[in-house]
């Protein structure tokens, strides 16, 4: 389609929608969520095991082709542990699995289809026994990951820094530092002086206002979709024109 024909009604019935799912059956799997998260298509996330915990404004965004996965796993050693701060982005098709700690700071973004992992999950010589090659990961605040990017066991990625799309990442990462390739090697300084509008930017007059966020998206849901009309985007699902 070349634009979005579905009227405003059936949008706010999907909203609603979403959001009696992200209460009912996704908070209730974290040990802790801060308020206001902003789950697309929830039935598409997946949380496994115990030990998640995430911050304020959460937005993760489902897929029925690229599903979210974030899971702990459990051992007579060790317990998994996942931690993601506030303001943070997660896409479609990211996968997070731990088996020791994965911290992700605030203001973090992780695109489509990356993963990270803090365990080999196997030895090498003995494959028998899982999780004894495993170091926790740490995306420190801002940090950026690009489309397919993997984070490897052990790694710590800097402040404010990027990681290119498609890279493997199995080295720390320094503040300010932009990396890429397999392996990741360093391609840009970031200078750390420059103004930087980070994901708290677009939440700042919600820490006075909880529902200003919320109201901004409602505004922005009226004005994309009010003309939409209901026979029309019936129409579409049907017989579409090449104007649709």
């Amino acid at each position: 389609m070349r634009k979005e024909h579905k009227p405003l009604i059936i949008l706010k019935i999907q909203r609603s929608l979403n959001s009696w799912y992200t209460k009912r059956i996704l908070r209730p799997q974290f040990d802790s969520l801060g308020k206001h998260p902003f789950f697309l298509k929830p039935q598409f996330i997946t949380l496994a095991g115990k030990n998640i915990h995430a911050g304020n404004h959460l937005h993760i965004i489902g897929d029925k082709n690229k599903p979210v996965n974030i899971s702990t796993w459990s051992s007579k050693q060790q317990q998994g542990n996942v931690s993601i701060g506030s303001h943070c982005l997660i896409s479609p098709g990211v996968n997070i699995a731990s088996a020791v700690d994965i911290t992700i700071g605030d203001n973090c973004m992780i695109a489509a289809d990356v993963n990270i992992s803090d365990s080999d999950w196997h030895g090498i010589y003995n494959r028998t026994r899982p999780f004894r090659c495993s170091a926790p990961v740490h995306l420190k605040s801002n940090v950026w990951i690009g489309l397919k990017a993997i984070i490897g066991k052990g790694v710590t990625i800097g402040e404010n820094s990027v990681v290119a799309a498609g890279s493997v990442v199995i080295q720390d990462v320094p503040d300010n530092t932009i990396v890429g390739g397999n392996p990741a090697k360093i391609i840009k300084r970031i200078n750390p002086n420059k103004r930087m509008l980070t994901r708290e930017f677009l939440f700042q007059h919600s820490q006075q206002d909880d529902n200003h966020y919320i109201d901004n998206q409602k505004q922005l849901d009226a004005y994309l979709f009010n003309d939409n009309s209901t026979w029309h985007w019936l129409k579409t699902k049907i017989a579409p024109s090449d104007k649709d």
